[in-house]
């Protein structure tokens, strides 16, 4: 026999190998299903759900490409391309509402390594119930609504009757400059407010993945000398660098996701120069105007979700190439 037949042959064998196994893998795997139909069926609710919510409505995006009119809906409104994403890159404010977005986008990213050390020095308290007590009262804030949240920020920082005022005007002696009322304020309240209210909560993950970690290793660490800190660099960091590398990806592309409630909440007059965010803008176009232009404000949305997208991805791409992690 030739080597051309034979090679053909081999090839010939392994696709019905490979064809056999795929037929067993779907027998096996309708067996399973079969045995096991309760967990496919509570599996069955947050799919439906997410279809419904998630996907079904990704049909209206087509509403950015049209001038929507109520009385002709999506099929009959017509079709004008690009011209709501011109409208909106030829804004007055265009700059100045990416802008706001991204420096507090990037401006809270920044705090993503709090939650990580939170962790590891709650790792390394050797009372278990002390850390534990410390744990709940740091994750209990999270918990708090964000109208509550955004309250108990105004009466805190108020600069006449609030816990800001009153300490400055016990110390200074003279009354407190109003830091609600400066714009450049904003985002630091913003962030690490943020900071206060979801830092323990965040933290939870990564205790969970470092609560895997072999306590053999740390007992060997120690009987070679090794300082809690070497500890937590060579055998806790390692351990969870898998877990800390989805949370980033996800962190990056949900970076122009900034949270709409709360600078709604907190915006005033005074302080919309720097407050104005794309969430929020969407809102006023789409909604509190008389106008309620839909197609402008999801052409935003949907400008909005594409970035978004893009940062995921290359996110991904980066984890993968570097530290082999990565989300899909």
């Amino acid at each position: 026999m030739s080597e051309n037949a034979s090679t053909a042959v081999k090839q010939a064998s392994d696709q019905d190998a490979a064809r056999e196994f795929k037929q067993k893998q779907r027998k096996s795997t309708r067996k399973l299903a079969k045995m096991r139909w309760q967990i496919y069926l509570l599996l069955a609710i947050p799919v439906i759900y997410v279809f419904i919510f998630n996907y079904l409505p990704m049909a209206g995006l087509v509403i950015a490409f049209q001038d929507f009119d109520y009385s002709k809906g999506i099929f009959g409104s017509p079709f004008v391309g690009l011209e709501n994403f011109e409208k909106f890159f030829g804004a007055y404010n265009f700059k100045q509402i990416l802008t706001n977005t991204l420096t507090i986008s990037f401006y809270s990213l920044m705090t993503f390594p709090i939650p990580i050390v939170f962790a590891l020095l709650l790792n390394s308290i050797p009372s278990k119930r002390y850390g534990k007590l410390i744990q709940t009262v740091t994750y209990i804030p999270h918990f708090i609504s964000t109208v509550v949240m955004v309250g108990l920020i105004f009466q805190i920082l108020n600069f006449r009757t609030g816990l800001y005022g009153s300490l400055y005007q016990m110390i200074m002696k003279s009354t407190a400059p109003d830091l609600l009322a400066k714009g450049v304020n904003f985002k630091h309240i913003y962030v690490w407010s943020g900071v206060w209210q979801s830092t323990g909560y965040n933290a939870i993950i990564y205790i969970a993945a470092l609560s895997g970690v072999d306590p053999s290793l740390h007992e060997v660490a120690t009987i070679d000398g090794a300082s809690r800190l070497q500890r937590i660099r060579y055998i806790d960091l390692p351990a969870i660098l898998p877990t800390v590398s989805i949370m980033l990806i996800l962190a990056v592309g949900n970076i122009m996701n900034v949270g709409f409630e709360k600078v709604l909440l907190m915006q005033n007059d005074l302080n919309s120069t720097y407050s104005e965010i794309i969430s929020t803008y969407v809102y006023r176009v789409g909604l509190a105007s008389g106008v309620n232009d839909f197609s402008f404000s999801t052409a935003i949305s949907m400008f909005n979700s594409v970035i978004n997208f893009v940062l995921l991805v290359t996110a991904n791409f980066i984890s993968r190439r570097t530290s082999g992690s990565g989300i899909f």
